[in-house]
């Protein structure tokens, strides 16, 4: 993809960076610069996408590097959305030599089922959530 950079560390984006991109999803809007400099700190993996300097897409993965991982926070600027970024993003994460080897990646999404499924993700009607509080969307 030229003229797109890919990282495979949170040190390659900053919380101010990836809360611009997190106003454009409706789920992300109210995360703080504090909540969101913890959860790069403490997530297992982070990608992201630069194109001219700009962070343009994001995800993490949480795992144990072993059996179990899942993937959250799959986000692409609508202005680089259509160009395949998003597809190259997640290539770049599942492939990645850290994490092509786990045989269990899931994710929660309604939003992004169909691209997902495109790239072997299946939907499981088996799953189980503990929500504790209630999701705040803003």
């Amino acid at each position: 993809m030229e003229g797109y950079l890919f990282y495979d560390s949170a040190r390659a984006i900053t919380p101010e960076e990836l809360q611009e991109l997190y106003r454009f999803a409706y789920w992300g809007k109210s995360r703080t610069i504090d909540q969101i400099a913890r959860m790069l700190a403490n997530s297992s993996m982070c990608f992201s996408v630069r194109h001219e300097g700009k962070v343009v897409a994001f995800c993490r993965v949480l795992t144990d590097f072993v059996f179990r991982a899942s993937l959250w926070d799959f986000l692409v600027h609508p202005d680089h959305q259509g160009k395949g970024i998003g597809s190259a993003l997640i290539d770049y994460a599942l492939n990645h030599p850290a994490i092509k080897d786990i045989p269990l990646i899931i994710t929660y999404t309604r939003d992004l089922a169909s691209f997902l499924e495109r790239h072997g993700f299946e939907g499981d009607e088996g799953a189980l959530i503990l929500l504790r509080r209630p999701l705040e969307y803003s």
